[in-house]
């Protein structure tokens, strides 16, 4: 976990200096993630940094232990009438090292995936560092989509990192970055050509570039 904080932290410090000049009306643009817009998203990755154990328990039960209720009271805590005061809320918080009772695996697809969901719509673009998108890659083919994972998603698949020391699994190959591959395993819609191979359109539902 040591090793994962300093990434975590570097990349909400990114994306809040990615957002800080956006355009008041781009707050409302559709994110990656179905249903959420961007203020929706920055609103979410604040309140998931200011989880606590004991808080989680207590907002989980208060959502009858439904995992889409949970999230939504958490965005109607944080999503300020301003996004400028959301965006605040979130750099204090962005330092912090509390979490939800998961695997801490789970903070890093938090800052990648939904860094994405945000970037892309916005037509921004990040250098993520790749070891870390590895790792969370890996926790994502070993944990169920029922909670979050993309495990079910890639079985029966041979799954190659163009940009990693990454191999896995067995059947038709999918290759691609390992940030598309991890934003396919999430559940991501990804841009034509991020991946390629006779078990591509299996991933993603699109069809595959070769």
């Amino acid at each position: 976990m040591n090793e994962i904080w300093p990434v975590v932290h570097a990349e909400r410090a990114a994306l809040i200096a990615d957002l800080t000049d956006l355009p008041a009306q781009r707050w409302s643009t559709p994110s990656l993630c179905a249903g959420w817009d961007v203020h929706d998203v920055v609103a979410h990755l604040t309140d998931d940094a200011k989880t606590t154990r004991l808080g989680f328990f207590v907002h989980f039960a208060a959502a009858r232990f439904d995992f889409d209720r949970f999230n939504a009271a958490g965005i109607a805590r944080e999503r300020a009438g301003d996004p400028v005061l959301t965006l605040a809320a979130f750099r204090a918080a962005s330092h912090r090292t509390t979490g939800a009772p998961a695997p801490k695996a789970t903070r890093l697809i938090e800052a990648f995936v939904h860094g994405e969901d945000i970037r892309r719509p916005l037509g921004l673009h990040r250098d993520y560092p790749v070891a870390p998108i590895v790792t969370a890659v890996r926790h994502q083919l070993g944990t169920s989509v029922k909670v979050g994972g993309g495990k079910e998603r890639a079985q029966g698949l041979r799954l190659t990192a163009t940009d990693a020391d990454l191999d896995v699994g067995a059947g038709p190959q999918v290759r691609g970055t390992a940030l598309a591959l991890l934003l396919a395993l999430s559940g991501r819609p990804l841009e034509a050509g991020e991946l390629d191979g006779p078990g591509a359109a299996t991933l993603t539902g699109l069809p595959h570039a070769g």
